[in-house]
């Protein structure tokens, strides 16, 4: 989002054991400590972080048959591309979205019916506050409600390499999103060369401004900034959104929520200064315009948050980190 103060100690470690050695020494001395990959779902405080900051910046990443192991650091788009340019199917529908391979799991990042989950075999994990490092299987991860894990606004696990289990196919898993479908001229159902399924989720994402461009502020974001409530009892008031089953209750689209509660795309450039208003081409993304405050991002998206509870009862969070800030 191109906003935040500044900080205390930046490292970025370019090797597993390198970030590892970090962990283990900052843990040790008690620092107040904040791991980062690509900071694409990371909004920070004008105050900043005073302390010290872990970028990812490892780049390892090795293709055995059907598995593919990468570093925390690799981005992870550049890894999608190579998986897909080696012959192998399970991931292309995961193109184009920006951030680093440690974060995969701690959103269990998931587009166009494809979740991390499906794909993930196993990943190395530190844990700061027992000093070991582990290697888990999904199971511990803590999947399954909407865009949950136990890493989801936790410092106590740092991710430091994943490995998935691909396909060595021609073909992708069956395309079950009707828009993408159409867009690769096929039915829903059907499936398609996961390079062709690459090429149309990249032109999809781009036309939604969710491929990062600097010259376009609808990108300068951080995606999706509120995430899908998922409810044990859908509010009388909402009886309309559409809804979708979760393990956990009723998940429903907080952009539904949010375009009718009277927040069209573009809303904000009439409201406040102007720095901060919602994409013109996608209603859950709180854009910077250029020349934004944290602050005033907060403001903006505690206006769009009570807006929503005052139509429709429902209390919207954030999909992404905030670190020394809050709405």
């Amino acid at each position: 989002m191109r906003v935040g103060g500044p900080i205390g100690r930046l490292h970025t470690p370019v090797t597993v054991s390198e970030a590892i050695e970090l962990l283990r020494q900052t843990t040790a001395a008690g620092e107040p400590l904040l791991v980062m990959g690509g900071g694409s779902n990371l909004v920070v405080g004008d105050t900043g972080w005073d302390g010290t900051v872990i970028k990812m910046a490892s780049s390892e990443f090795d293709i055995d048959g059907e598995l593919v192991t990468a570093a925390a650091g690799v981005e992870w788009d550049h890894l999608v591309q190579a998986t897909v340019a080696e012959g192998l199917a399970g991931v292309e529908a995961l193109s184009g979205i920006p951030g680093l391979v440690g974060g995969t799991p701690v959103q269990n990042v998931g587009a166009f019916g494809t979740v991390t989950s499906d794909v993930l075999e196993s990943l190395s994990v530190y844990d700061r506050q027992t000093g070991a490092l582990e290697r888990w299987t999904p199971d511990r991860c803590g999947f399954g409600s909407h865009r949950q894990s136990v890493f989801k606004h936790s410092d106590r696990w740092a991710v430091v390499d994943v490995t998935y289990r691909l396909r060595r196919s021609n073909q992708s898993r069956p395309i079950e999103y009707a828009e993408l479908a159409a867009k690769l001229g096929i039915e829903v159902g059907g499936t398609a060369a996961p390079a062709d399924v690459r090429h149309a989720v990249l032109a999809l994402r781009r036309g939604r401004g969710m491929v990062l461009d600097p010259r376009d502020h609808d990108t300068w974001s951080v995606g999706s900034f509120f995430i899908n409530p998922v409810l044990a009892e859908v509010p009388e008031l909402a009886g309309e959104c559409p809804r979708y089953p979760d393990v956990k209750g009723t998940k429903l689209p907080a952009a539904w929520l949010i375009e009718h509660a009277g927040f069209p795309r573009g809303y904000g450039r009439d409201w406040g200064s102007g720095t901060v208003a919602l994409s013109s081409r996608h209603a859950l993304a709180v854009t910077n315009r250029g020349a934004a405050t944290t602050s005033e991002i907060m403001k903006f998206a505690a206006h769009i948050r009570e807006g929503v509870e005052a139509r429709f009862g429902i209390r919207l969070g954030p999909e992404c980190d905030l670190v020394n800030c809050s709405f």
